[in-house]
């Protein structure tokens, strides 16, 4: 069975704990979508609000505090950022359940390789690592990574950063090929889902789908949801 991850993209901790509010009791794990500014011309929350130092991000690294309802989701970061490998410990101190890092925000695939390769088990036991592409990323690099992570994370678009762009058709041929070619894959997809193709998504294989303005742009998000969530 198919799983719903609500995708919560917010320039302020504020909405992010308001999105969160909405979405409990309703749902066991959400996505957090941090841009910088770099990687992805939009920016969000801490980047848009000082970054590293952004109070409310201080507060959680200090162990002052959690994530708003920390024991009521698990959360998956979403990492469209530049230097995520650098900063890796400073996202885990967060309590992330998944990461996700971007192939295209790699410097070198090699490096990135062995990063991989040293994650301590503690790390490998408690979080699963995801591998984000976008529709026109070299599918030969994904498949090299594949087996060193727990997740292939499709997006739809090559825009990134932003909600409400359309599903790319190399993304659905992208997802049929893996699934076809990676025994056992898990694949989420990110990006452009909608009722009108959630069906065929999950006909090519999609095991997540990471839904953003599927929700928060509809006229009646608890609605949508649900109606997303009965689909799956």
């Amino acid at each position: 069975m198919a799983e719903i991850v609500p995708a919560i993209l917010e320039k302020n901790y504020s909405e992010i704990k308001n999105k969160l509010t909405f979405l409990r009791g309703r749902v066991n794990c959400v996505q957090l979508d941090f841009c910088d500014g770099n990687f992805v011309h939009n920016q969000t929350w801490p980047f848009a609000t000082g970054g590293f130092n952004d109070y409310d991000f201080n507060k959680i690294l200090n162990e002052e505090e959690g994530l708003p309802f920390w024991d009521e989701f698990d959360f998956e970061f979403d990492l469209m950022a530049e230097n995520v490998v650098e900063n890796f410990d400073i996202y885990m101190k967060l309590g992330p359940k998944r990461i996700i890092f971007h192939l295209g925000a790699q410097r070198s695939v090699k490096d990135f390789e062995h990063f991989l390769d040293g994650l301590d088990m503690y790390t490998r036991d408690n979080v699963e690592i995801g591998l984000a592409f976008k529709p026109n990323d070299d599918l030969n690099l994904v498949l090299r990574l594949a087996e060193k992570v727990d997740f292939l994370h499709c997006m739809g678009s090559d825009k990134l950063g932003f909600q409400g762009e359309a599903f790319s058709d190399k993304a659905m041929q992208n997802i049929k090929f893996l699934k076809q070619n990676l025994s056992g894959v898990v694949i989420s997809v990110d990006i452009g889902i909608t009722l009108e193709n959630i069906e065929a998504l999950l006909e090519a294989g999609a095991d997540r789908l990471a839904v953003g303005s599927g929700i928060w742009k509809s006229g009646d998000p608890i609605g949508a949801l649900q109606t997303f969530q009965s689909l799956v």
